[in-house]
């Protein structure tokens, strides 16, 4: 899936291409253009092709075939260092021989800037990050945490108009992860700073980005703000790959405008929305998020239900999370948030659960 080709692009792919060996493609014909001061995420499983489409905009890995521009301008024979763009890794990549204040300011000496312009530099971009008073130790003596804001002041102490991240908060425990995922598009939006962002978590993905780009096979699978990631995915490999998903498989009855009929495989026919099936007759997978479904629900006469067996009744503090086996699948689960009448069920009960068809999505088998 491409990204049409934008006036106002700021970066650019266009009909990108790299492969290692000559003949297998690890990023297929890539199209994608981000506007100046755009936050977007390129997520995806492992060898998917996002962390070498970010090596390429780097320079640090070179196109196959097709054309990487910055601002309009073609860079793909620019060194990584004319480039001038700012790089956070997950492994902070901090000199340990150097204070905190010389691993900051080795970018600056690099561009030729003066001692005090220097100075005046790494100690806006310590302060950014709150790291103000850290300019004399060495990285040996900081957190984990602490380093990576270093590594975040460094790529943003020379002004970049472009930052590339580099499943920057991979080495970090949750809370703090969560912590420096605010700061970081906190600081990226206040900068105006256009940044790219790589990462396999889909929570970071979702809740960093202006955009989320969900690579499979070395190809864009969906590009799209986060919440029309997560409600409206175009093909089955997106709704599982984001969020938790609960998936039947049928066959497409009767295709009608907006809602088509599946005859599951156990039998029972319901009806769906069309996003990406084929024809009647055609295998599909029914998608529907957990926290679409109710158990014994009250959704009017147009909901569908079907009959189904608790396998497990979890509590989970605000939510309890119920896996069911409904129409052959055993790993249905619905959530359904904690309130005071919330009915407790045990193993081996037989309860109605129900959704309504507009939140059931028809996608590729």
């Amino acid at each position: 899936m491409a990204d049409t080709q934008r006036d106002d692009a700021f970066v650019e792919f266009e009909r990108v291409q790299k492969s290692y060996d000559g003949e297998i493609l690890v990023v297929k014909d890539l199209n994608l253009a981000l506007p100046k001061g755009e936050f977007l995420t390129m997520l995806g499983p492992s060898g998917s092709g996002k962390t070498t489409c970010l090596m390429m905009l780097a320079g640090f890995e070179t196109a196959t075939h097709g054309d990487i521009r910055l601002n309009g301008e073609s860079i793909n024979n620019i060194p990584p260092h004319k480039r001038g763009i700012g790089m956070v890794f997950q492994n902070y990549a901090l000199f340990p021989h150097m204070t905190i204040a010389e691993n900051l300011s080795f970018p600056l000496e690099v561009r030729n800037i003066g001692k005090s312009d220097r100075e005046a530099k790494v100690k806006r971009a310590l302060d950014m990050v709150e790291m103000g008073d850290f300019g004399g130790r060495r990285p040996a003596q900081l957190s984990g945490g602490q380093q990576q804001r270093v590594a975040l002041a460094r790529a943003l102490v020379f002004e970049p108009e472009l930052v590339l991240m580099d499943e920057p908060l991979g080495a970090l425990d949750k809370q703090l992860r969560e912590k420096m995922q605010f700061e970081i598009t906190d600081l990226a939006h206040n900068l105006g700073i256009t940044t790219v962002y790589v990462t396999h978590d889909q929570t970071e993905a979702l809740t960093m980005s202006d955009r989320v780009a969900v690579f499979d096979d070395g190809r864009i699978q969906q590009l799209a703000p986060p919440d029309e990631l997560y409600e409206q995915p175009q093909n089955s490999f997106v709704a599982q790959f984001i969020g938790e998903n609960n998936t039947l498989v049928g066959v497409v009855t009767k295709i009608e405008g907006d809602t088509c009929e599946v005859k599951l495989d156990s039998g029972e026919i319901i009806d769906a929305k069309p996003v990406n099936v084929g024809a009647v007759g055609d295998r599909t997978t029914v998608s529907i998020r957990p926290e679409r479904v109710e158990i014994d629900p009250e959704l009017g006469p147009d909901a569908h239900t079907l009959s189904a067996e608790v396998l497990e009744f979890i509590y989970m503090g605000d939510t309890f999370r119920t896996r069911l086996r409904v129409a052959g699948n055993s790993d249905f689960i619905v959530k359904t948030r904690n309130r005071a009448d919330q009915r407790r069920y045990a193993r081996g009960d037989t309860v109605k659960i129900g959704w309504l068809p507009q939140d059931c999505r028809a996608l590729d088998a």
